[in-house]
């Protein structure tokens, strides 16, 4: 263990409950960080056509994306212990300098590997970001005024992912690329002023002690688990030596990690939290739902491209109503839940989604882009009512000391959640589209003309080695435009029919892990939402995760 001297303050984090003389200032601080934040994601999006343009790289392009996926989601739960640890405004700010630092490093970049890093980087600002915020408006807010407050943070969430395209081609067509990343200099400057002022130092005696070996095998153990789930079945065979030898570095890892963890007098992520039943059924929710959502939604844009028939471009707008729904609903579910409860809602949510699934299952050859929409609306309503009170229930069932380390649990668990759902499901879509182009395309492009022989080989390759990447090729009305008649009539039918065959099955499997996670909700205790101020030092609650029994 290293050990640092913690900094004492007059002010305390007890200082930043509802009286606080700031909190507008500090509110405002915090929307603006959560907002730029959250757009990083869907504005860089729009960026990447540009910049492969310039730097080339195109098999690199993924690892924009997945860089900053890897160090945001491992940073989690180390800031959660780490705010607990040493202060909410020393981490915060800390992770709003490295975001607002890395940002001006990827606008600077001077090639694909150079943006890559640069993105890695952001990612440990964005991963310490993300949690804070909850974790402070749990130290603001009683425990109503939390579940208000959660649900308009989860709204602007669900705003970015709808508007971020948007600014993103605005920036893209009217600046350049790199201002996608230079927007978030001024304002993520004005954020760390108004944080910096508004949010109180943490007063603490003593030594803090951090849990090196803990943070460093829970590093190693979740890359390679992360690394192991996007490059399986894609870039690498699943029995490829690469593929085993992560999974097998990732275990090591892991059950290293919880051998230090029961050792360890400050554990970046307590073993003991597993052994209480609403720790583990909640994240267990959080985690279901997430594999089911990220899983089954993520298809949905190449249902609308491949069969509605509308441009790639447009097919992420039938995204937008179920973003729409799922701010309503959580803008609304701070209220809600005082009628019906924790368990209650979060079951409704849970039954909800699992209907917009039920109706994306029966999407077929006829289905036009507004019914589409309409199912996505459901699922966005279900998600609204669930994901704001996932955080809320952890935070109203654990005292003060432990807000940091279950607040940031909650989004660690998600977002593993989604990545393991997209790998599991775009694992069953791609065999099942295999095993149907194998029986049923495979004749046809043996028939094709001599002339054609390099168009054959790259059908053939594709039916074996990614049926997705085949679908959104072949599928565009740009790709068909350019397609003889005779091709398209005799090949168009055949992918259409794999494509609604492959997605029923996806939809299916991902409403199965949905009713499995309303199944789990009906363990949750009656956790109730309360009216008290937070405390630092909550005797019965301490009792009660010592024995597991919460």
């Amino acid at each position: 263990m290293e050990t640092i001297q913690k900094t004492a303050s007059d002010d305390t984090i007890e200082a930043s409950a509802p009286e606080l003389k700031n909190r507008g200032l500090l509110l405002t601080g915090l929307i603006i960080a959560m907002l730029f934040g959250a757009l990083d994601g869907t504005i860089v999006g729009t960026a990447m056509p540009r910049i492969v343009g310039e730097f080339g790289g195109l098999g690199l392009m993924a690892w924009l994306t997945t860089a900053y996926m890897l160090t945001s989601t491992v940073v989690v739960p180390i800031a959660g212990k780490l705010a607990d640890l040493i202060g909410r405004r020393v981490i915060y700010v800390t992770g709003l300098i490295i975001f607002i630092g890395a940002s001006a490093l990827c606008g600077m970049s001077q090639n694909m590997t150079e943006l890559i890093l640069f993105r890695g980087l952001q990612g440990i600002g964005g991963g310490i970001m993300m949690p804070m915020a909850m974790i402070i408006i749990g130290d603001l807010f009683t425990g109503k005024q939390r579940a208000k407050w959660q649900g308009v943070f989860g709204a602007i969430f669900g705003l970015s992912t709808v508007i971020g395209p948007q600014v993103g081609g605005w920036i893209v067509d009217s600046l350049n690329w790199r201002w996608v990343f230079y927007i978030n200099l001024p304002v993520g400057i004005l954020a760390v002023i108004l944080i910096s002022i508004a949010l109180p130092k943490h007063k603490a005696v003593g030594n803090v002690k951090f849990d090196i070996p803990g943070i460093v095998t829970m590093i190693v153990g979740v890359v390679s688990l992360l690394l192991a789930l996007t490059f399986g079945g894609k870039d690498y065979a699943w029995l490829s030596w690469q593929i085993i030898g992560l999974f097998v570095l990732a275990i090591v890892s892991l059950v290293s990690f919880v051998m230090i963890e029961n050792r360890a007098q400050e554990p970046i992520l307590p073993v003991r939290l597993f052994k209480n039943r609403t720790f583990t059924t909640i994240n267990g929710v959080g985690f279901l739902m997430a594999v089911g959502m990220f899983g089954a939604i993520m298809f949905v844009p190449l249902f609308m491209q491949g069969i509605v028939g509308i441009s790639a471009s447009a097919s992420g707008t039938v995204m937008t109503p179920m973003m729409i729904t799922m701010i309503v609903a959580s803008i609304i579910s701070g209220q809600f839940i005082q009628k019906i409860g924790v368990r209650k809602q979060m079951l409704l949510g849970m039954i909800i989604m699992a209907v917009g699934f039920l109706f994306l299952g029966t999407m077929g050859m006829t289905t036009t882009k507004l019914l589409a929409s309409s199912y996505m609306m459901i699922l966005g309503l279900g998600m609204g009512l669930v994901m704001p009170i996932l955080t809320l229930a952890l935070q109203e069932s654990f005292p003060k000391s432990e807000l940091g380390v279950v607040t940031s649990s909650s989004q660690f668990f998600r977002q593993i959640g989604g990545t393991f759902g997209m790998t599991i499901l775009g694992a069953v879509m791609n065999h099942k589209s295999s095993v149907l182009l194998e029986q049923n395309l495979t004749p046809v492009v043996k028939q094709l003309p001599a002339e054609a022989s390099e168009l054959s080989n790259q059908l053939t390759n594709m039916i074996h080695t990614n049926p997705q990447a085949l679908y959104s090729s072949l599928l565009s009305p740009e790709a068909l435009a350019k397609m003889p008649k005779e091709f398209v009539q005799h090949l168009l039918p055949i992918l259409k029919d794999a494509l609604v065959s492959s997605l029923h099955l996806v939809f299916t499997i991902g409403l199965v892990f949905v009713l499995l996670g309303a199944v789990l909700t009906l363990f949750i205790g009656n956790i109730k939402v309360s009216d008290r101020k937070p405390k630092k030092d909550d005797a019965e609650k301490d009792a009660e995760l010592s024995t597991g029994l919460a």
